[in-house]
């Protein structure tokens, strides 16, 4: 049980709670007005917990516990800790710094530690006494301040948790059928998000550590897309000035594919496009890295179905079956080159490395085999298409299953 000068030391301590509610009023308005302003909004609340806390403060320094327990248990009925929570996730839904609303603690406990050094020393108590309610009051306030500190944390975690779901959400809705101006300004809003006048698909090979990596370090403005294996982001505005060449330098090494820059609502087709060029990387038909697949349009077209490709390679390839490897090989790079060159020998021979004459036999060899085929305009539209966007497979290669 308190003794008669705890008492005495509650009693004149609740005396001066008006006094002190005032005095820290005062001290906040100069740095913190918006917690100064709530005291005063709240006097009777803030008084009624100044009074409760006196009672345990003053109760555990006569049993010398101090600062042991001083939150209490769900018994007190009085829920600091859960009170003080709410304080510092509050501080995060209005987006403060916790810091301030910490500081602000430790100035309201110094402003009540003077009026309670003045009541011990008016009291007479004993220093064991005096250095109890000091121990008290100061472990109370941390203990305060931790609990808002917590909830602030636990604020901050769950919006991050909820803002990364709506993200997601804005990622799937953008790379669905079902992406109309509305719906993404809706789905945009509620995520946070600015809708930029044009985007492009940004995707890493799944291999590619290094470019998981670099999009880690993406800015908020771009939407991570994790999706089971495809991996990338969504890019705002990627033909702004400077923004080519900074993502150039970031996704140099990484294996990456930029899509075409396309409007929000043709993502999908930016996205199709990027995973076919994504896959042509992984061939080896565009080496670049990283890829910007609208400089490769023509190459994607003709690869993007590699089983329709093949059958037309075989098609219009027939009159060199009876080739040997080798020999077929050579006779696809002249044919190749004739066909990009429109027939000029000396820019052939300088892309083949070989002497003029024996482009001139090649060509010969090549009219031999094909026969009138090689000069109808039809065809040879068909072997540029089958021929200048890669290599063709050597015939074993080349059967359907």
């Amino acid at each position: 049980m308190p003794s008669a000068g705890t008492d005495d030391l509650v009693e004149a301590l609740l005396a001066r709670v008006p006094a002190v509610l005032e005095e820290v009023s005062a001290a906040l308005l100069t740095e913190w007005p918006d917690y100064a302003r709530f005291v005063d909004a709240n006097r009777a609340e803030v008084a009624a917990a100044a009074h409760h806390a006196l009672h345990r403060l003053v109760a555990a320094s006569s049993e010398l516990q101090a600062g042991a327990d001083l939150l209490g248990t769900p018994s007190t009925g009085f829920g600091e800790q859960e009170l003080f929570e709410e304080i510092g996730r509050t501080q995060w839904r209005e987006g403060r710094d916790v810091s301030t609303l910490l500081s602000a603690f430790q100035l309201g406990a110094r402003v009540f530690w003077r009026h309670v050094a003045l009541v011990a020393v008016e009291l007479h108590l004993e220093p064991a006494v005096l250095a109890g309610l000091a121990e008290g009051v100061f472990a109370f306030v941390d203990r305060l301040s931790s609990s808002a500190a917590h909830g602030f944390v636990l604020e901050q975690s769950e919006a991050a948790v909820a803002r990364e779901r709506l993200r997601e959400e804005l990622v799937e809705l953008l790379l669905s059928d079902r992406a109309t101006e509305g719906a993404v300004q809706a789905a945009a809003a509620r995520a946070g998000w600015q809708v930029p006048q044009e985007v492009a698909v940004v995707l890493v090979q799944d291999d590619s550590l290094l470019g998981h990596g670099v999009l880690s370090r993406f800015d908020p403005a771009s939407l991570l897309i994790n999706r089971v294996r495809l991996s990338g982001a969504i890019v705002p505005d990627p033909a702004q000035s400077g923004r080519r060449q900074r993502l150039t330098g970031m996704l140099r090494g990484t294996r990456a594919v930029v899509g075409p820059t396309v409007t929000p609502d043709r993502l999908p087709a930016s996205l199709h496009i990027a995973e076919v060029a994504a896959r042509l990387q992984r061939t080896g038909v565009l080496p670049e890295d990283p890829v910007f697949a609208e400089e490769h349009l023509d190459a994607i077209i003709v690869h993007r179905d590699s089983r329709l490709l093949e059958v037309l390679r075989a098609q219009v390839l027939r009159p060199l079956e009876g080739s040997a490897p080798a020999s077929r090989e050579r006779l696809c790079e002249t044919l190749s080159a004739y066909l990009r060159h429109l027939g000029d020998r000396q820019a052939m021979a300088a892309e083949l490395h070989v002497h003029p004459q024996t482009v001139r036999y090649r060509l010969a060899r090549l009219h031999e085999l094909f026969g009138p085929q090689l000069d109808d305009p039809e065809n040879r539209s068909r072997l540029l298409l089958a021929l200048a966007w890669g290599a063709p497979r050597p015939p074993e290669a080349e059967n359907l299953r």
